[in-house]
């Protein structure tokens, strides 16, 4: 009789261990895919309005999405944001608002020790021609790929905890310009440069937490620095605050500081409160 009970339980409960093992390990050896995709619209249209005021249209479209692959040994996360968006007023041309590519790849080796030795790459730039609009006519800054930023990274990072990670490196940046030579060139030299190459640090620190149940905080600060100038940093402070309404309406709050010195001497700063409809593909 306890031998039946033996065998009767082993058939039972072997299927719930075979389960729980193949659950265990399902997330290694194979990409998992997430991709999210929004567009915000605000509008307003005026007719015989005695009050004052203009038409106005205001979009934006942005897509979120990761590419991650898991071993026993390491792990590759690749990450790609893109932001285009443009405002008409009045009888005005339409003017860019958002306009950027943002492309991350890391690999991190799994040692079990404290930091993970990893590298990356990171591509940062313009989807389409961009304007200084403080002048008139407005003067083109920027355009695809001018200036692209590519950096190279290779160092030590904590990724222990899904809410943050954080990581350090030495690193190495190449600056690619077309027309816009005043991202690359040297001042040193006569001659206009089209590409440029530093040495430096790089730090990246990410952020994520629910600040409610349906509210989420999502932040981002990069840091680089050249070793010829190490006292001037670059600085990315990226950060996003979601509002979970339903299935299909977000409200985002948005901002983003930026500090590169080569860009402009002064600070830059850029903030959004939209509601806006957003799709998840993967």
């Amino acid at each position: 009789m306890k031998n039946k009970l033996s065998v009767l339980l082993l058939i039972i409960l072997l299927p719930l261990v075979l389960l729980c093992a193949q659950e265990k390990d399902s997330s290694l050896y194979k990409w998992t895919p997430a991709a999210v995709v929004g567009l915000n619209i605000s509008q307003i249209a005026f007719s015989n309005w005695t009050q004052g005021g203009e038409n106005a249209l205001s979009w934006s479209a942005f897509g979120n999405s990761s590419l991650n692959y898991l071993t026993t040994s390491g792990r590759l996360k690749n990450n790609l944001k893109i932001a285009y968006g443009r405002t008409k007023l009045g009888g005005g041309g339409s003017r860019t608002t958002d306009n950027e590519l943002y492309l991350e790849n890391v690999f991190s080796w799994n040692f079990d020790w404290a930091l993970d030795p990893y590298v990356s790459n990171l591509t940062r730039t313009a989807l389409d021609r961009g304007y200084n609009y403080d002048v008139n006519p407005a003067v083109e800054i920027v355009a695809f790929f001018d200036p692209g930023y590519v950096t190279q990274s290779i160092g030590f990072m904590y990724d222990k905890l899904s809410s943050l990670s954080t990581r350090v490196g030495v690193a190495f940046q190449e600056t690619f310009t077309n027309v816009h030579r005043n991202y690359s060139n040297d001042s040193d030299t006569p001659e206009l440069e089209a590409f440029k190459f530093e040495t430096g640090i790089e730090t990246v620190t990410k952020t994520e937490f629910a600040l409610a149940e349906n509210i989420l905080a999502q932040s981002l600060l990069r840091l680089f620095t050249r070793f010829e100038q190490i006292d001037v940093w670059d600085v990315r402070f990226d950060n996003t605050i979601t509002a979970i309404v339903n299935s299909f309406l977000n409200v985002n709050l948005t901002y983003l500081l930026i500090y590169e010195k080569k860009q402009s001497p002064k600070t830059q700063m850029k903030e959004t409160l939209q509601l806006g409809i957003v799709y998840t593909l993967l």
